[in-house]
């Protein structure tokens, strides 16, 4: 068993030796250009180029805590004109849709389940189409929105209470 480990000590530090023999040097201006990688250590003298790493930006879509997480606009009882709480929800978003111009997002208004059934659509429409003029006016393109309407019928919280009606009155981004 110690004949083993001392084997494979031994072999480890050959490959660590070998490993700082591998013939990584720097350009003459190191920083302005890729390290270069000789491939023969000292045999023929060829070497290549190695590409620097990047690393992608990740989509602030993606980021849970960043400002575009939030993606409900909440409105009053009755009423299709956007809160002040919900400015900064369409300010961000619009200002993220302005930048990136392939982007696109379906704005879905909802309701909470009090009046008939056509007057929450007609509401939840009104409520949608009041975030996209929102969003025109802060530089979107019209073709990057899309306002629907669901009304009642996809609630996000209970309507058994004030509390839970107050969350299915809003528009949300669906990007």
């Amino acid at each position: 068993m110690k004949r083993f480990a001392m084997s494979l000590t031994v072999v480890a530090s050959a490959v660590v030796m070998a490993a700082c023999s591998s013939g990584v040097k720097l350009d003459e201006n190191a920083g302005k250009t890729a390290p270069v990688v000789n491939n023969n250590a000292g045999a023929s003298g060829t070497s290549r180029p190695v590409a620097p790493v990047t690393v992608a930006t990740p989509d602030p879509l993606n980021d849970p805590t960043g400002v575009l997480a939030k993606r409900s606009v909440y409105f009053d009882f009755d009423s299709f004109s956007i809160r002040d709480d919900g400015r900064p929800v369409v300010e961000n978003h619009s200002r993220y849709l302005a930048t990136n111009k392939d982007r696109k997002v379906v704005l879905q208004g909802n309701t909470d389940d009090r009046g008939s059934r056509e007057y929450n659509l007609a509401l939840g429409q009104k409520r949608a189409e009041a975030v996209r003029k929102a969003m025109l006016s802060l530089g979107v393109a019209d073709t990057q929105l899309e306002a629907v309407s669901f009304g009642e019928e996809k609630p996000k919280a209970s309507n058994g209470d004030e509390t839970g009606r107050a969350e299915n009155r809003r528009v949300d981004l669906a990007y």
